[in-house]
């Protein structure tokens, strides 16, 4: 309907991702929004802000009940980008929501998401933005806590276009939400601040792209070693080495941490904090 606000959904994990499937399908479950996907056609995660420059990027129509939606051959930030600009869509969005991603986003590791990157791209051209991070736990987590996660998320949205409708909403940042591994009972929301947690990158020496695990976009390995890593066929020569990244470790924020955005994560909150630029 006219009145409605229009929600436009993007991420990194790719338009047939579950966080984003989950997302959209809560959106219009509601039938209080109007929803738009302009989302990457593959996985894009840890590609931060990059954006494509020289090439024209390709737009595929994608079918997702209640949504217009569309996979682009393009980075978060271009999905972003083009999604707002009213040529692909007839209209600029109300809210840029970017996610739900599959692993946290938390402490330095904004700096690399792509989820984080679409909702900034979005704030880059004044249009209000929320990116989603759902801390997916391996043996753990399951596909329906995205369901979970994205309801969780419907009084922040809702509480966001209010604002805007009554133009009381900031526009100097946007929102970035984390939400616990045990989302169904989780302790309720913490508005809180970033952190300088990270995991600590390395690299090995591998002598082909099948070798070792793959980097996950939750920045842990699949050690699955029968699970072929998406680099495509390398027809390297021998006078050419070949590494590949692997996870050290992760590196808590050691100093003030009593607000810190994965403390209150640990400790089942969903938080919430904005981010300045």
């Amino acid at each position: 309907m006219e009145n409605q606000p229009t929600i436009m959904v993007t991420n990194d994990d790719g338009i047939d991702a579950p966080g984003l499937r989950a997302l959209v399908q809560v959106l219009v479950s509601t039938r209080r929004f109007q929803v738009l996907v302009c989302a990457p056609d593959s996985e894009k995660s840890a590609m931060s802000h990059s954006i494509t420059w020289r090439d024209p990027i390709a737009a595929r129509r994608v079918e997702i009940d209640g949504a217009t939606a569309y996979a682009i051959a393009g980075t978060p930030a271009d999905c972003t980008s083009l999604g707002i600009s009213k040529s692909l869509f007839p209209l600029i969005p109300d809210l840029v929501i970017s996610g739900i991603n599959m692993g946290s986003n938390c402490g330095y590791h904004i700096v690399y998401s792509g989820t984080v990157a679409g909702a900034r791209e979005a704030f880059f051209n004044d249009i209000p933005a929320i990116s989603v991070s759902y801390n997916w736990f391996g043996g753990q987590s399951k596909v329906e806590n995205f369901t979970l996660s994205a309801e969780a998320c419907i009084p922040i949205i809702t509480a966001v276009l209010v604002e805007i409708k009554n133009k009381t909403y900031p526009l100097r940042c946007f929102l970035n939400i984390d939400l616990p591994t045990d989302v169904a009972h989780n302790k309720g929301y913490k508005l809180t601040k970033q952190g300088k947690s990270i995991y600590k990158m390395g690299w090995s020496q591998v002598t082909s792209d099948m070798q070792g695990g793959k980097m996950l976009s939750t920045m842990t390995m699949d050690t699955d070693s029968t699970a072929p890593i998406e680099t495509g066929a390398l027809n390297l020569s021998q006078d050419h080495l070949l590494f590949k990244r692997e996870v050290l470790g992760g590196k808590l924020d050691e100093g003030d941490i009593d607000n810190a955005d994965f403390k209150f994560l640990q400790q089942g909150y969903v938080g919430i904090f904005s981010l300045l630029v």
